[in-house]
């Protein structure tokens, strides 16, 4: 492909690793993933990528907790980071020829990057990838992020719980940290860890979250349509 070597806008976008590896490796997912960036790249989109560790992070974490069951805190931590890496590395397989050789670990340091793809992976202890991407929308001016996740809508409270949960549309950040918990666990479930929600209320970003399993609606999202998913403003 041809690309413009102009200053680019990102759109952040945050892919969970339940999508990349639910059990094995998604080959389909990954194959339309691949297939609507590189279109959307082409009409002049530009993205910075990063990849959750999910199950894969999960399964590592129980093994070890199932073994000797004293696992530190930093120690779940780096496991969920590498698995991150590892999902990371095969994004940067699946995009070799479109996006920027070196995989983006630390995201507050300068992004350079002449590609119209940047794939990211997890940093360090006590960073979730949601608040690894915040920072670096927040380092390449993006103003847009989108969560792929296994979910179509944040909720008013866990739908898997609590049968009156109601999906949501619209939510402004002050309003989603009300629904979440305060502090983030490398266990949590939340569509959005709250460390990452406060600095994205703080630099006035959009979040998208949307089922990566509805890539359609993604691609509406970008287009400017209606879609299935929830912002948060």
């Amino acid at each position: 492909m041809g690309f413009s070597r102009k200053k680019r806008e990102y759109v952040v976008v945050s892919v969970g690793g339940s999508l990349i590896v639910p059990e094995g490796i998604d080959v389909p997912f990954l194959k339309l993933f691949r297939e609507l960036i590189t279109a959307k790249a082409r009409e002049g989109f530009s993205f910075y990528i990063i990849t959750g560790g999910g199950r894969t992070a999960r399964r590592y974490q129980e093994a070890v907790e199932s073994i000797r069951g004293d696992l530190h805190r930093e120690d779940v931590d780096w496991l969920g980071i590498h698995s991150t890496r590892l999902n990371a590395h095969l994004m940067r397989a699946v995009f070799m020829e479109e996006a920027q050789a070196r995989i983006i670990k630390n995201p507050t340091h300068r992004i350079k990057a002449r590609s119209p793809i940047v794939i990211g992976a997890g940093w360090k202890p006590g960073w979730s990838t949601d608040y690894c991407a915040v920072l670096a929308a927040r380092t390449l001016g993006a103003k847009k992020m989108v969560n792929l996740s296994n979910i179509d809508h944040v909720y008013t409270a866990d739908p898997k719980t609590n049968l009156d949960a109601v999906p949501i549309e619209n939510i402004s950040w002050k309003d989603f940290r009300n629904i979440i918990p305060a502090e983030w666990d490398p266990g949590l479930s939340s569509p959005f860890d709250p460390v990452a929600a406060k600095e994205a209320e703080r630099l006035g970003l959009e979040v998208a979250v949307i089922n990566g399993e509805r890539l359609g609606e993604f691609e509406k999202y970008l287009s400017g349509e209606p879609f299935i998913g929830t912002i948060i403003s």
